[in-house]
């Protein structure tokens, strides 16, 4: 059957871009899937709105056989992650595709010849369209569906990537809170941490209040920036491109379990949660939100019980002051006041010792992982589990 990779050019092309998962996830093989939203979609590929691209630049393709879709995939130079790190590194991400190899090896042969021609020497992915979003492949955990902001896929992608000569670069996990398998404990220790937090004057917890947007995203913007800036591929945010995803995140963030820290008047910690609303972008099939489906997203919100810690990050100068315990303690006593029944922490890289252990004193488990793959332009294959 002949193949043929058709570049995106115009707004109908992104149109059919945004419609090939349709066209590779079948729901009865995979139940797991969640149809994204359109609307979403279509928001962060706009090269023309959305401001990621005020330091990056994107090239989409289309894979089909016999003019059917079979698979996609966007090319992503990011300059303000190679100013940031002095590299030359690009990115591919919104990759899908059937159980095709010729196929994806020709989305990857694209997005590479793109890559190359803007001067850049790695491709690495899949990022939609940074670490700031969804991104990694899934290795492990496929038996549910994922949560917001995280991506599922089948088995199979491994070994598509795997056989285009990507290795991996960097695991990602999610860990699991039973909350109430274990009756909301928090481990002694951090108890007593929490409460020493408590009673460290000039320590304020409050929720967001988001009659004041401008304000937290202000306070957040601050936060996330100086708590994260170690973490490996981390790319710090302009106030333009955080300020957009704020406005997004305002619509479902619930005040209860989005809170901030401050020490002396001054932002030292965040921490959020948002519900799973997963549960219900799968009741909306076609991934659009009208007419039906803006009603199923209103009236399903309130029998939401599990939830994504999606930020929890504290500020170096303050870590010692049990600011994160602090965190976990109270949300402790929301989850079981508001009947949150369990509760995914991700992502949260595989050698983050200072994030990994607690989650597993605090009796998480690991049940998800992701992969972060990368491959040198020209073709030759990286070892799986080097360095970036």
């Amino acid at each position: 059957m002949p193949l043929e990779i058709v570049p995106v050019e115009t707004a109908r092309d992104l149109r059919r871009f945004i419609d090939v998962p349709w066209h590779v996830y079948d729901p009865q093989q995979h139940p797991q899937w969640v149809p994204p939203l359109r609307i979403a979609v279509r928001d962060t590929l706009d090269d023309r709105k959305h401001p990621f691209y005020q330091q990056a630049a994107r090239a989409l393709w289309i894979a089909r056989r016999d003019g059917k879709p079979v698979g996609r995939i966007a090319a992503i130079e990011n300059r303000a992650h190679n100013e940031h790190y002095s590299d030359k590194v690009g990115f591919f991400g919104f990759f899908d595709a059937k159980n095709d190899p010729e196929a994806a090896r020709a989305l990857f042969d694209a997005a590479e010849q793109w890559l190359k021609d803007r001067g850049l020497t790695a491709m690495r992915g899949p990022m939609n369209p940074s670490t700031n979003y969804e991104c990694g492949l899934l290795v492990d955990g496929y038996e549910q569906h994922p949560m917001l902001m995280t991506t599922w896929n089948p088995a199979y992608y491994a070994e598509l990537l795997e056989g285009a000569g990507f290795g991996g670069v960097k695991d990602l996990l999610a860990w699991w809170y039973p909350a109430k398998e274990i009756d909301y404990a928090l481990p002694e220790v951090y108890g007593r941490h929490a409460e020493r937090a408590r009673k460290e004057k000039g320590i304020t917890f409050r929720e967001i209040d988001l009659k004041q947007f401008d304000r937290e995203i202000a306070i957040a913007w601050d936060v996330y920036n100086a708590a994260w800036e170690n973490n490996w591929g981390f790319i710090p945010m302009s106030r333009d491109e955080f300020e957009h995803l704020g406005k997004d995140l305002k619509q479902i963030i619930d005040p209860h379990f989005a809170v901030v820290a401050e020490v002396n008047g001054e932002p030292a910690g965040l921490a959020i949660a948002i519900p799973d609303y997963h549960e219900i972008f799968k009741r909306i099939p076609n991934g659009r939100l009208l007419p039906t489906g803006i009603f199923k997203l209103l009236t399903g919100a309130k029998r939401l019980h599990t939830a994504r810690v999606m930020v929890l990050g504290v500020k170096k100068a303050h870590r010692t002051r049990s600011i994160f315990a602090l965190f976990l303690d109270e949300w402790m006593r929301r989850g079981r006041q508001y009947g949150i029944t369990g509760a995914e922490c991700s992502w949260v890289l595989e050698d983050n010792l200072l994030m990994n252990r607690p989650l597993e004193a605090m009796g998480c488990r690991p049940y998800r992982r992701w992969r972060i793959y990368e491959r040198p332009l020209g073709g030759a294959s990286r070892a799986a589990g080097g360095n970036a």
